[in-house]
Protein backbone atom coordinates (compact mmCIF):
# COMPACT_ATOMS: atom_id res chain seq x y z
CA UNK A 1 0.00 0.00 0.00
CA UNK A 2 3.07 2.15 0.86
CA UNK A 3 4.60 2.41 -2.66
CA UNK A 4 1.16 2.75 -3.83
CA UNK A 5 1.07 5.96 -1.91
CA UNK A 6 4.51 6.56 -2.65
CA UNK A 7 4.21 6.44 -6.69
CA UNK A 8 2.63 9.98 -6.48
CA UNK A 9 6.31 11.49 -5.60
CA UNK A 10 6.89 13.11 -8.81
CA UNK A 11 3.58 15.48 -6.73
CA UNK A 12 5.50 15.49 -3.72
CA UNK A 13 8.71 15.76 -4.45
CA UNK A 14 8.26 19.75 -5.26
CA UNK A 15 6.36 20.03 -2.50
CA UNK A 16 9.09 19.13 -0.39
CA UNK A 17 11.96 20.74 -2.04
CA UNK A 18 9.66 24.22 -2.08
CA UNK A 19 9.16 24.02 1.53
CA UNK A 20 12.12 22.57 3.28
CA UNK A 21 11.05 20.06 5.64
CA UNK A 22 7.39 19.91 4.37
CA UNK A 23 6.95 21.34 8.53
CA UNK A 24 4.80 24.15 8.96
CA UNK A 25 7.22 27.17 8.57
CA UNK A 26 10.37 25.46 9.23
CA UNK A 27 13.36 25.55 6.51
CA UNK A 28 16.86 25.40 7.71
CA UNK A 29 20.01 23.71 6.85
CA UNK A 30 20.93 22.45 10.24
CA UNK A 31 19.84 19.79 11.99
CA UNK A 32 17.98 21.01 15.25
CA UNK A 33 14.24 20.19 16.29
CA UNK A 34 11.04 20.34 13.85
CA UNK A 35 9.38 23.42 14.98
CA UNK A 36 6.52 21.35 14.28
CA UNK A 37 5.68 17.66 13.18
CA UNK A 38 3.76 16.54 10.28
CA UNK A 39 0.34 16.91 8.84
CA UNK A 40 -0.74 13.35 8.01
CA UNK A 41 -2.57 13.02 5.01
CA UNK A 42 -5.55 11.76 6.48
CA UNK A 43 -5.94 15.12 8.44
CA UNK A 44 -5.13 17.37 5.60
CA UNK A 45 -8.75 17.13 4.10
CA UNK A 46 -10.10 18.40 7.37
CA UNK A 47 -8.01 20.73 8.07
CA UNK A 48 -8.19 22.00 4.45
CA UNK A 49 -12.25 22.80 4.22
CA UNK A 50 -11.42 24.73 8.07
CA UNK A 51 -9.06 26.85 6.39
CA UNK A 52 -11.16 27.37 3.61
CA UNK A 53 -14.04 28.39 5.52
CA UNK A 54 -11.93 30.55 7.16
CA UNK A 55 -10.02 32.13 4.78
CA UNK A 56 -6.62 31.33 6.87
CA UNK A 57 -3.77 30.48 5.56
CA UNK A 58 -2.01 26.81 6.09
CA UNK A 59 0.01 26.33 8.71
CA UNK A 60 1.69 23.41 7.66
CA UNK A 61 2.31 21.07 4.36
CA UNK A 62 0.68 17.98 3.96
CA UNK A 63 3.61 15.07 4.01
CA UNK A 64 2.32 11.58 2.63
CA UNK A 65 2.15 8.85 5.35
CA UNK A 66 5.74 6.70 5.75
CA UNK A 67 7.65 9.64 4.01
CA UNK A 68 11.13 9.79 5.08
CA UNK A 69 12.41 13.61 5.57
CA UNK A 70 15.47 13.15 3.56
CA UNK A 71 17.07 16.94 4.32
CA UNK A 72 16.68 15.85 8.33
CA UNK A 73 17.78 12.10 8.04
CA UNK A 74 21.04 10.59 7.70
CA UNK A 75 23.31 7.42 6.82
CA UNK A 76 26.64 6.95 8.80
CA UNK A 77 29.13 4.47 8.09
CA UNK A 78 31.90 3.03 10.61
CA UNK A 79 35.20 1.98 8.67
CA UNK A 80 37.53 -0.09 10.67
CA UNK A 81 41.29 0.31 10.24
CA UNK A 82 43.69 -3.25 9.04
CA UNK A 83 46.84 -2.67 10.10
CA UNK A 84 48.52 0.43 10.55
CA UNK A 85 45.55 2.46 8.61
CA UNK A 86 42.54 5.02 10.58
CA UNK A 87 39.24 4.88 11.11
CA UNK A 88 36.61 6.95 9.58
CA UNK A 89 33.23 7.95 10.31
CA UNK A 90 31.44 8.71 7.19
CA UNK A 91 28.37 10.42 6.54
CA UNK A 92 25.25 10.56 3.96
CA UNK A 93 21.91 11.51 2.89
CA UNK A 94 19.26 9.57 1.29
CA UNK A 95 17.32 10.70 -2.31
CA UNK A 96 14.40 9.80 -1.09
CA UNK A 97 12.65 7.03 1.22
CA UNK A 98 9.13 6.47 2.27
CA UNK A 99 9.21 3.58 5.68
CA UNK A 100 6.05 2.04 7.16
CA UNK A 101 6.87 0.47 10.68
CA UNK A 102 4.21 -1.97 11.60
CA UNK A 103 3.50 -2.75 7.97
CA UNK A 104 3.46 -6.75 6.67
CA UNK A 105 4.41 -6.37 3.23
CA UNK A 106 5.36 -3.51 0.82
CA UNK A 107 6.81 -1.78 3.57
CA UNK A 108 8.97 0.98 1.84
CA UNK A 109 12.21 1.90 -0.06
CA UNK A 110 14.82 3.61 1.28
CA UNK A 111 17.09 5.55 -2.17
CA UNK A 112 21.12 5.81 -0.80
CA UNK A 113 22.85 9.14 -2.19
CA UNK A 114 26.28 7.45 -3.02
CA UNK A 115 27.33 10.80 -4.17
CA UNK A 116 26.75 12.42 -0.81
CA UNK A 117 29.29 10.12 1.01
CA UNK A 118 31.61 12.39 3.29
CA UNK A 119 34.17 11.03 5.16
CA UNK A 120 35.04 12.04 8.75
CA UNK A 121 32.67 14.89 9.11
CA UNK A 122 32.54 15.71 12.51
CA UNK A 123 29.01 14.65 13.19
CA UNK A 124 29.72 11.27 11.89
CA UNK A 125 33.13 10.91 13.88
CA UNK A 126 30.82 11.58 16.86
CA UNK A 127 28.22 9.43 15.92
CA UNK A 128 30.09 6.22 15.53
CA UNK A 129 32.35 6.65 18.36
CA UNK A 130 35.71 8.35 17.02
CA UNK A 131 37.11 11.07 18.61
CA UNK A 132 39.26 14.31 17.25
CA UNK A 133 38.69 15.71 13.66
CA UNK A 134 40.54 15.20 10.57
CA UNK A 135 41.70 18.24 8.10
CA UNK A 136 40.24 19.24 5.33
CA UNK A 137 42.85 17.91 2.83
CA UNK A 138 43.03 14.27 4.41
CA UNK A 139 39.29 14.51 4.04
CA UNK A 140 39.23 15.56 0.23
CA UNK A 141 42.40 12.47 -0.44
CA UNK A 142 39.98 9.66 1.86
CA UNK A 143 36.94 11.15 -0.09
CA UNK A 144 38.24 10.80 -3.50
CA UNK A 145 39.10 7.41 -3.23
CA UNK A 146 35.85 5.94 -1.40
CA UNK A 147 34.05 7.64 -4.00
CA UNK A 148 36.00 6.69 -7.33
CA UNK A 149 36.58 3.87 -9.87
CA UNK A 150 38.05 1.65 -7.55
CA UNK A 151 35.89 1.56 -4.22
CA UNK A 152 32.27 2.78 -4.56
CA UNK A 153 32.47 3.72 -8.20
CA UNK A 154 29.74 6.69 -7.46
CA UNK A 155 29.43 7.94 -10.92
CA UNK A 156 28.94 4.55 -12.39
CA UNK A 157 26.82 3.37 -9.09
CA UNK A 158 25.48 6.50 -8.33
CA UNK A 159 22.50 4.85 -5.89
CA UNK A 160 22.12 2.45 -3.07
CA UNK A 161 18.35 1.07 -2.74
CA UNK A 162 16.97 -0.91 0.04
CA UNK A 163 13.49 -2.41 -0.80
CA UNK A 164 11.80 -3.36 2.70
CA UNK A 165 9.46 -5.65 2.35
CA UNK A 166 8.05 -5.97 5.78
CA UNK A 167 9.17 -3.77 8.47
CA UNK A 168 6.93 -5.99 11.87
CA UNK A 169 6.69 -5.01 15.09
CA UNK A 170 9.02 -7.62 16.98
CA UNK A 171 6.95 -7.41 20.43
CA UNK A 172 10.29 -6.44 22.33
CA UNK A 173 12.07 -3.08 23.38
CA UNK A 174 15.39 -1.86 22.76
CA UNK A 175 17.92 -1.18 24.86
CA UNK A 176 16.73 2.21 25.30
CA UNK A 177 13.25 1.60 25.73
CA UNK A 178 11.73 2.17 22.16
CA UNK A 179 9.49 -0.60 20.96
CA UNK A 180 11.65 -2.32 18.25
CA UNK A 181 10.65 -3.53 14.63
CA UNK A 182 12.32 -5.73 12.00
CA UNK A 183 12.88 -4.70 8.63
CA UNK A 184 13.21 -6.86 5.98
CA UNK A 185 14.01 -6.74 1.96
CA UNK A 186 16.75 -6.63 -0.25
CA UNK A 187 19.92 -4.24 -0.53
CA UNK A 188 21.30 -3.12 -3.62
CA UNK A 189 24.62 -1.75 -3.67
CA UNK A 190 27.43 -1.54 -6.30
CA UNK A 191 25.07 -3.81 -8.46
CA UNK A 192 25.01 -6.58 -6.10
CA UNK A 193 21.01 -7.47 -4.59
CA UNK A 194 21.29 -9.44 -1.37
CA UNK A 195 19.03 -9.89 1.34
CA UNK A 196 19.06 -7.78 4.34
CA UNK A 197 17.48 -7.59 8.12
CA UNK A 198 17.84 -4.93 10.35
CA UNK A 199 16.33 -4.04 13.65
CA UNK A 200 15.89 -0.88 14.64
CA UNK A 201 13.79 1.10 17.37
CA UNK A 202 11.24 4.32 16.99
CA UNK A 203 10.17 7.15 19.52
CA UNK A 204 8.08 10.01 18.49
CA UNK A 205 9.73 13.64 18.20
CA UNK A 206 7.43 16.80 17.67
CA UNK A 207 4.90 14.46 15.33
CA UNK A 208 7.71 12.44 13.31
CA UNK A 209 9.19 9.06 14.31
CA UNK A 210 12.88 8.74 15.14
CA UNK A 211 14.12 5.79 13.58
CA UNK A 212 17.58 4.33 14.39
CA UNK A 213 19.22 0.66 13.52
CA UNK A 214 22.32 -0.57 12.33
CA UNK A 215 23.54 -3.63 10.37
CA UNK A 216 26.56 -4.81 8.83
CA UNK A 217 28.17 -5.76 5.55
CA UNK A 218 31.14 -7.24 3.87
CA UNK A 219 32.44 -4.71 1.19
CA UNK A 220 33.30 -8.06 -1.40
CA UNK A 221 29.54 -9.38 -0.95
CA UNK A 222 28.91 -6.62 -3.42
CA UNK A 223 31.95 -6.59 -5.69
CA UNK A 224 33.81 -4.01 -3.38
CA UNK A 225 37.52 -4.32 -2.87
CA UNK A 226 38.60 -2.66 0.26
CA UNK A 227 40.89 0.09 0.50
CA UNK A 228 44.63 -1.31 0.79
CA UNK A 229 48.26 -0.20 -0.30
CA UNK A 230 51.45 -1.04 1.07
CA UNK A 231 51.01 -4.36 0.47
CA UNK A 232 48.28 -4.52 2.85
CA UNK A 233 49.92 -2.99 5.37
CA UNK A 234 47.67 -0.08 5.59
CA UNK A 235 43.56 -0.35 4.71
CA UNK A 236 40.46 -0.85 5.83
CA UNK A 237 38.68 -3.96 6.91
CA UNK A 238 36.01 -5.77 4.81
CA UNK A 239 33.22 -5.04 7.26
CA UNK A 240 31.32 -1.98 7.41
CA UNK A 241 29.00 -1.48 10.08
CA UNK A 242 26.06 1.09 8.26
CA UNK A 243 23.49 3.71 11.24
CA UNK A 244 20.55 5.17 9.96
CA UNK A 245 19.05 8.03 11.45
CA UNK A 246 15.32 8.38 9.98
CA UNK A 247 12.95 10.74 10.54
CA UNK A 248 9.31 9.48 9.39
CA UNK A 249 6.27 10.51 9.02
CA UNK A 250 3.75 7.92 10.80
CA UNK A 251 1.22 5.85 9.14
CA UNK A 252 -1.83 3.82 10.97
CA UNK A 253 0.14 0.59 10.65
CA UNK A 254 1.38 2.22 13.82
CA UNK A 255 -0.33 3.13 17.24
CA UNK A 256 1.17 6.03 18.41
CA UNK A 257 0.65 6.57 22.25
CA UNK A 258 2.26 2.91 22.19
CA UNK A 259 5.79 4.81 21.22
CA UNK A 260 7.39 7.39 23.87
CA UNK A 261 7.52 10.39 22.66
CA UNK A 262 10.72 12.63 23.92
CA UNK A 263 10.11 15.27 26.07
Amino acid sequence: MLRKIWSGRKVFRPVLAACGLAVGGWMAADRSLFVSGPVIAQEAASQAASQAATGSKPAQVSVAPGVVTVQQSRIYVFVDKRGVGHQHGVEARLVEGTLALGAEKDAGQLIFDMKSFDADTDAARRYVGLSGSTDAGTRQAVNDNMRGSAILDVNRFPTATFDVDSAKATGETSPKGFPSYLLQGNFTLHGTTRPLAIVVDAERVKGWLHVRGNFTINQTDYGIRPYSKAFGAIGVTNQLRIYGDLYVAPTDNVVLSQIPQRP
